[in-house]
């Protein structure tokens, strides 16, 4: 994107913006189809809200079925979940003020790699378990699948939680990772929380909404307390917490590491987003896009939120691809930057090492890797030359997965366990 066009797409999710605020969704959703397809303004001299027009686009309303009410005792169902059903509906935004026709957008900007893939049901080894469970509390609940190791027989284990991206679930999920096989290879157990289409019609996690941002609020809320949930009820040793996340589970992955630090002891963040980056869906776009323009004024932002009396460092591995069309790559730069601010070592006394690589057969890749004074790694930022919007290392048997890459799930549970919480943390 030149800079010229950058500068009219900016535009046009400002204008999105306040449309948004001002209640015309129809009509802010029109505006961004537009800046997404390369079709400028439409050049008015009123505002196309004085006039009552509408802006040239199509839009539809998804409803939810009645799903069950949720019930926290149902926990650790062997079933496997049915896959969400939904209808459409011709209902307006005006008798229905919500904001799918916006979501609809975003699912389309998430889902330009391939389609989500219908997960095999998984062969356990004898002794293991993936079983689903429903966790709910004041901000809500959410289902969720327990990976347990067939090893596991009340030790004390690391827990990773694993958070999906946008139009994928669970098992999907744990599919493309291969997280579950590594669990076998190095015990732990690995949580999977589930977002609903009722809380967002692509299944992405609300990182963009500032709701879904702030300690005991939102989906933070309830992922921190699932999470506290399974701690409680198994033998979690509390010292190795993980949290990690593809897409909008990578940007929800850094929420949970800046809202949580006292429960995670570190995170890794794949093709996702800084902490507070978008507020709505017009920023979380221009996020996407790489733009400057509306995250030149979340710089201080994001860092106050980085550095409260409630939050404390927390050591990040970073995977993206440099071709990600999707998450444009400078938003890994992005997070490494918001993590390195959170530090307590000023970054000018940081040691820095870089070394690239090539996987046998499949792509190459950098890596930077931040020491602090003791020479403990607290970051790594591995970019890999010439992937897309997908896991890297992973299984065609998930969605949004590039077997050619390195395995971001085994350099990532290789991060988390030799970073255990320390005394006093």
């Amino acid at each position: 994107m030149n800079h010229s066009m950058n500068e009219k797409f900016m535009a046009s999710l400002q204008q999105a913006t306040l449309l948004t605020r001002g209640g015309q969704l129809q009509e802010a959703t029109a505006l961004i189809q537009r800046a997404l397809h390369g079709v400028p303004m439409p050049e008015t001299t009123d505002s196309a809200s004085a006039k009552g027009e509408v802006f040239e686009g199509s839009f539809s309303v998804v409803e939810e079925p009645s799903g069950r009410s949720p019930n926290p005792s149902a926990r650790h169902k062997a079933a496997r979940p049915d896959p969400p059903q939904a209808t459409t509906s011709r209902k307006s935004f005006a008798t229905t003020p919500n904001i799918s026709g916006l979501d609809e957008l975003l699912r389309s900007k998430l889902s330009g790699l391939n389609t989500t893939v219908d997960a095999p049901a998984p062969v356990l080894p004898e002794g293991a378990t993936f079983s689903s469970g429903t966790f709910a509390n004041q901000s809500g609940s959410r289902d969720y699948k327990l990976y347990v190791p067939s090893d596991y027989h009340g030790q004390s284990l690391p827990l990773i939680v694993m958070l999906h991206g946008c139009t994928q679930n669970p098992d999907d999920f744990a599919a493309g990772t291969g997280m579950n096989q590594l669990a076998e290879e190095q015990p732990c157990l690995v949580l999977y929380p589930a977002q609903h289409t009722s809380a967002n019609h692509s299944r992405c996690w609300n990182w963009f909404k500032s709701s879904d941002q702030r300690r005991e609020e939102g989906e933070p809320a309830i992922i921190a307390g699932m999470t506290r949930q399974i701690i409680k009820e198994y033998h979690v040793d509390e010292r190795r917490v993980y949290v990690a996340g593809l897409s909008a589970g990578g940007a929800m992955a850094s929420t949970m590491a800046m809202t949580y630090p006292e429960i995670y002891a570190a995170v890794g963040v794949h093709s996702g987003l800084a902490h507070g980056s978008a507020q709505d869906l017009p920023s979380a776009l221009a996020a996407m896009q790489g733009g400057t323009g509306p995250m030149a004024g979340l710089n201080q932002q994001m860092k106050t939120r980085a550095i409260t009396p409630t939050t404390s460092h927390v050591p990040a591995i970073i995977f993206h691809g440099d071709q990600d069309a999707t998450v444009h790559p400078s938003n890994s730069d992005r997070v490494a930057a918001q993590h390195l601010a959170a530090e307590p070592t000023s970054t000018s006394k940081l040691d820095t090492q870089q070394h690239s690589g090539k996987v046998a057969n499949g792509r190459s890749y950098s890596c930077t890797v931040y020491h602090d004074a003791s020479g403990q790694p607290i970051l790594e930022q591995w970019s890999i030359h010439g992937a897309a919007h997908a896991w890297a290392g992973g299984s065609s048997l998930g969605s949004y997965t590039d077997p050619l890459g390195p395995d971001a799930s085994r350099e990532m549970l290789r991060f988390f366990l030799s970073h255990p919480k320390g005394e006093g943390v």
